[in-house]
C-alpha cells in the first residue's frame, strides 16, 4: 500500500504510552469506529517485547477497520509484523534505507518547522511530511513551534500530503484545516477524552464540514 491523498487525510490517531495492550486495542478500535483514517503506533516507554505485542494487536484492529497502521521510529518492528508504514523523526533512522527496505510501505517524515527537510524527505521516498508542534503539547512540552505559514509553503514546494502535529484540539484544529493541512495527528485530545469514539467523530466532522472527507 502506498499513499494517496485519500489515505493521508482526516484524523490521524497517534497512540499514547499505554501499558495495557487490550485497553490500547479497545481505544484504537473506538478511534477507528469514530472515523480515524490511519493509526500510528507510538510507545516511547514500552519494552521491545511489549511494543511487538502491542503492534501485532493493533495491526489486527486496523486490518479489521480497514485503516493503515504506521509504526513510529522502528523499522525492524514495521518490517517484522508487515505494518502498512513507518514514520521517522530526525534521529530515528535513514529515510532512504527505510524506503529500500519497505518499498511498498507508507513512509512519513517529521519535519518540525523545516521546509528543507521536507524537500529532502520527498527525494528520499517519503509519502507524506509532518510539521509541528503548532501548539503547546503535553507530549512534547519543549518542542519548537512550527509557523502556520509552513503548511502553504509545503503544499506549494513539496507537493506531498501535509500532516500537522502538536497540541491539536477540537478548538484549534480548524485553524490548521483552513491553512490546508491534509490530516491532523492527535494523541491527548483523542485518547484522553471521555469517549474516544465521540472525540474521533468530532474531529472527523471538522473535515466533513469543509468537504475534505
Amino acid at each position: 500500500m502506498r499513499t494517496t491523498d485519500r489515505i493521508i487525510s482526516g484524523l490521524y490517531a497517534v497512540t499514547p504510552d499505554e501499558p495495557d495492550t487490550q485497553h490500547l486495542a479497545t481505544m484504537v478500535g473506538e478511534a477507528i469506529a469514530g472515523g480515524a483514517h490511519l493509526v500510528q503506533y507510538r510507545n516511547k516507554t514500552a519494552s521491545a517485547q511489549l511494543r511487538a505485542e502491542q503492534a501485532m494487536a493493533l495491526l489486527d484492529v486496523c486490518r479489521a477497520g480497514g485503516v493503515a497502521l504506521i509504526i513510529n521510529d522502528d523499522i525492524d518492528l514495521a518490517a517484522r509484523i508487515g505494518a502498512d508504514g513507518l514514520h521517522l523523526g530526525r534521529d530515528d533512522g535513514d529515510l532512504a534505507q527505510a524506503r529500500a527496505r519497505l518499498p511498498s510501505a507508507l513512509l512519513g517524515a517529521s519535519c518540525y518547522g523545516d521546509i528543507g527537510r521536507a524537500q529532502v524527505a520527498k527525494r528520499l521516498g517519503a509519502d507524506y511530511v509532518a510539521f509541528g508542534s503548532f501548539f503547546a503539547s503535553s507530549t512534547k512540552p519543549g518542542a519548537t513551534r512550527a509557523p502556520l505559514a509552513i503548511v502553504a509553503e509545503a503544499k506549494r514546494t513539496v507537493g506531498l500530503p501535509v500532516v500537522a502535529i502538536g497540541g491539536i484540539t477540537l478548538a484549534n484544529a480548524p485553524t490548521l484545516l483552513a491553512a490546508g493541512v491534509d490530516a491532523v495527528a492527535v494523541i491527548s485530545a483523542l485518547f484522553a477524552a471521555g469517549s474516544v469514539r465521540d472525540a474521533a467523530q468530532s474531529f472527523t466532522a471538522l473535515f466533513t464540514r469543509i468537504g475534505r472527507e
